[in-house]
């Protein structure tokens, strides 16, 4: 999916959701759409602040609170970093495989997991609000090298 068609389906989502999708908050929408992996928050403001020159770290938060509110992001708690989600039409449970070496990040979509999870958390009398997990190893193209 192109960069562009991500765009406007995010902007179409806000625009339903009677959310407002700022210049500020499309830049920082496209900074994670451009990005291949996890991108931290201070690398993110780096990147925002060569057209922003006077964006702030609050700045870049903002966003990314707004973003994840949508379903826009994932967040990627062992490195704090954040990873656009390009199934942002409703929200789900995520499995990321992320790469030691190189840092790229896949999305998965296992109902099987999730199911098994959830029925685990269940039987425990734990009721879960969010479900993202995380794998940690090294990616096909690393293990090659």
């Amino acid at each position: 999916m192109s960069l562009e068609h991500l765009v406007q389906k995010a902007a179409l989502q806000c625009e339903k959701r009677g959310a407002r999708f700022t210049p500020v908050r499309e830049k920082v929408f496209r900074l994670l759409a451009e990005s291949e992996g996890g991108v931290g928050a201070y690398d993110l403001l780096d990147q925002l602040q060569r057209s922003e020159p006077n964006a702030k770290p609050a700045t870049i938060y903002r966003a990314l609170e707004f973003l994840a509110e949508q379903g826009f992001t994932h967040k990627i708690e062992s490195t704090n970093a954040y990873l656009l989600c390009h199934h942002f039409e409703h929200v789900h449970p995520a499995q990321l495989l992320i790469c030691d070496s190189c840092g790229n990040v896949e999305e998965l979509h296992s109902d099987v997991i999730s199911n098994e999870l959830n029925n685990k958390a269940v039987a425990l009398g734990f009721n879960i609000s969010k479900q993202t997990i995380e794998a940690r190893g090294l990616c096909s193209k690393c293990q090659r090298e």
